[in-house]
């Protein structure tokens, strides 16, 4: 029908004929060649925010039950994507109350490591590579406790690996032991300290109770505090290592009582070189006090 009124057109527009606009056939024609080729209703509806009920006319035929009216594509939600809140992790870890009480139940130095790599220990185990537990001879007479995990120590997972612990090696080593024979070597804190910082109370107090249950465990005869923090923290003094240091003391850890000798840090006499011979000195009284037990 369409392409006949369409020859109509033609054949009027070529004879200069003026169409019947009464001619319902024509006039259809006319319109699409025009380019019309949709119907509008009565009232006019923005068909591109209007939902898909009001794009059905109001007036008319129904339609068919098997007609399908085509539905607008939905909108995405805009705004921020919300996010669901996760639980904060405690900057401080566990706390003290907590390493009290799993310390006390472990009842082996293996259960002991297990229990320290379990721990929540707070941003410092976040930031540090590894649980750096223990190194030497387990059962050796003598225990060198020193203050913390440096870089190298981190890295390896071992005390006393670094610059320092090569000097403390050498010193053992002069005076006829190693920690591959009678030596056992930990820490007071078990993760190194971002940047290297000197342990503040608050991380003393929560790794305290490891560590002394560690030594109560490993039973050695003579404990070498190396450093101002590991005296400090196992004797409990506030006192400082120049003060300390070379003066024997008795550490009651359970039922027993141990000897201990606070003593330099290998790292402070790598910077005090001329402080060596006093940490010589205090190694030595170290040798006679085991070999008098």
């Amino acid at each position: 029908m369409y392409s006949g009124a369409i020859n109509l057109i033609h054949m009027a527009t070529m004879q200069d004929t003026p169409l019947d606009h009464n001619d319902p056939t024509a006039l259809l024609a006319w319109h699409i060649a025009m380019g019309a080729d949709e119907a509008v209703w009565d009232e006019c509806v923005d068909k591109f925010s209007a939902p898909a009920a009001a794009l059905q006319p109001t007036t008319g035929p129904a339609q068919p039950q098997n007609t399908r009216v085509a539905q607008p594509p939905q909108q995405q939600p805009t705004g921020p994507r919300r996010v669901e809140a996760k639980p904060v992790q405690a900057i401080s870890g566990a706390g003290q109350a907590a390493a009290e009480s799993i310390a006390a139940g472990c009842n082996s130095l293996a259960e002991l490591e297990a229990a320290l790599k379990d721990f929540d220990g707070g941003l410092l185990k976040r930031s540090a590579k590894n649980t750096v537990f223990a190194d030497g001879t387990r059962g050796a007479p003598l225990m060198i406790v020193g203050e913390a995990p440096g870089a190298d120590e981190d890295r390896m997972g071992k005390p006393f690996v670094g610059v320092s612990g090569q000097l403390l090696d050498r010193m053992l080593a002069a005076a006829g032991m190693s920690r591959e024979k009678n030596v056992y070597i930990s820490n007071v804190v078990p993760w190194r300290p971002l940047g290297n910082r000197t342990p503040d109370h608050a991380i003393i107090a929560m790794c305290l109770p490891f560590i002394r249950r560690h030594i109560e465990l490993a039973e050695p005869k003579v404990v070498l505090m190396l450093g101002g923090v590991s005296a400090k923290a196992l004797l409990g003094t506030e006192d400082g290592i120049t003060r300390l240091r070379g003066r024997w003391k008795e550490l009651g850890i359970g039922s027993q009582k141990i000897a201990a000798l606070p003593a330099y840090h290998p790292a402070y006499l790598l910077r005090q070189p001329h402080l060596k011979g006093l940490a010589w000195r205090d190694l030595l009284a170290v040798k006679r006090k085991l070999q008098s037990l």
